[in-house]
C-alpha cells in the first residue's frame, strides 16, 4: 500500500514519483496506460485505504515532485484477489520497460 510509504517518500524529497497501480478503465485485464492528472478522479483506482488522488495531492504538497500514474486494468478490484495472469504479465512488461529506461540491471 503506497500510503504506508508516504512519509519515507516525503523525507527523500524526490523530484519525480512514478506510481503504478490498478485502475478500473473498463478495458481488457492487463491493459496499460498513463493516467493523466485530470483523469485520476474519473477512475476507480486501487483498493487502498485512501484514494490515490488524495495520496498524490499529499505527496505533491510535501515534495513538489512531478508525479505520474501508470494504470493497469485489473481483472477484479475485490479485496484479497490475487493478481490475474494477464495483469501480472503487463506488470512485468511495465517493470522491464522502467528498468530499461532507468538503466537498472537485474
Amino acid at each position: 500500500m503506497p500510503e504506508n510509504f508516504s512519509g519515507t517518500i516525503k523525507k527523500e524529497n524526490p523530484t519525480h514519483i512514478l506510481l503504478v497501480d490498478a485502475v478500473e478503465m473498463e478495458e481488457a485485464p492487463g491493459y496499460v496506460r498513463m493516467v493523466e492528472k485530470d483523469e485520476i478522479f474519473n477512475y476507480s483506482i486501487s483498493t487502498h485505504s485512501i484514494p490515490i488522488s488524495f495520496l498524490i495531492k499529499y505527496l505533491k504538497a510535501g515534495t513538489n515532485a512531478t508525479i505520474a500514474l501508470i494504470g493497469i486494468q485489473p481483472e477484479s478490484m475485490e479485496l484479497g484477489e490475487e493478481m490475474s495472469p494477464s495483469v501480472k504479465k503487463s506488470a512485468i512488461v511495465v517493470l522491464n520497460i522502467l528498468k530499461d529506461v532507468l538503466n537498472i540491471k537485474n
